[in-house]
């Protein structure tokens, strides 16, 4: 038995909020099985903003429960890893590409949420775009993007970590962990008492 491949034409989504007219645009990636409309609703908390703000869609979509009901999306899963990591990267590259033909931003913006926050990460260090902020929210850093190393694309961003004191993934002794590790790497530490969610009232403080 042996694998094979092809690359195949496939439509991906996105949604916007805000005008896109803005001096800032600002990425906002779901977490699994999340859909981007509804996460991007999380965002009017920052309509205030001078920013443009487009959610992107991980590609796979699947019922929650069962072959019915709700649908969530995924960026990736264990299977076919790299080829869908590959896949976001270039989904996401074309999107920016296709959103600042005729329009140049002062800044370029992403936040990843848990899932999220490991593609927009790689996005971060493989793309050419250079990013102003990187916000990651309740999501572990991903192994294979390099951190304080001559070649680390993070060197030149203003990065933050957010993650609340009850989140469902973290206990404890891994919130310590983890804000004394982003802390090592120059982030700057968020934490809220809250759960495994984006809490719209913390945003307006990460765009002062």
């Amino acid at each position: 038995m042996s694998e094979n491949k092809i690359t195949v034409r496939k439509t991906a989504r996105y949604f916007t909020y805000g005008d896109p007219a803005a001096k800032n645009i600002l990425y906002v990636l779901h977490g699994y099985g999340q859909l981007a409309f509804y996460f991007l609703n999380k965002f009017e908390a920052l309509a205030e903003k001078d920013l443009f703000i487009v959610a992107p869609e991980g590609m796979h979509r699947f019922y929650l429960q069962g072959t019915s009901g709700r649908v969530g999306a995924s960026w990736m899963t264990r299977e076919s890893r790299q080829d869908d990591i590959d896949d976001n990267i270039r989904f996401l590259d074309d999107l920016h590409t296709s959103l600042t033909e005729n329009k140049q931003y002062e800044s370029v913006y992403v936040l990843g949420f848990s899932q999220g926050g490991a593609t927009a990460a790689r996005w971060k260090q493989h793309s050419n775009i250079s990013f102003g902020k990187f916000i990651l929210w309740a999501s572990v850093f991903p192994e294979d993007v390099p951190l304080n190393t001559a070649d680390s694309k993070f060197n030149d961003s203003e990065n933050h970590f957010v993650l609340g004191t009850e989140d469902e993934y973290f206990n404890a002794e891994n919130q310590q962990k983890a804000f004394a590790y982003f802390s090592e790497q120059g982030f700057q530490n968020h934490s809220y008492e809250g759960k495994h969610t984006i809490y719209p009232e913390l945003l307006p403080l990460l765009f002062n």
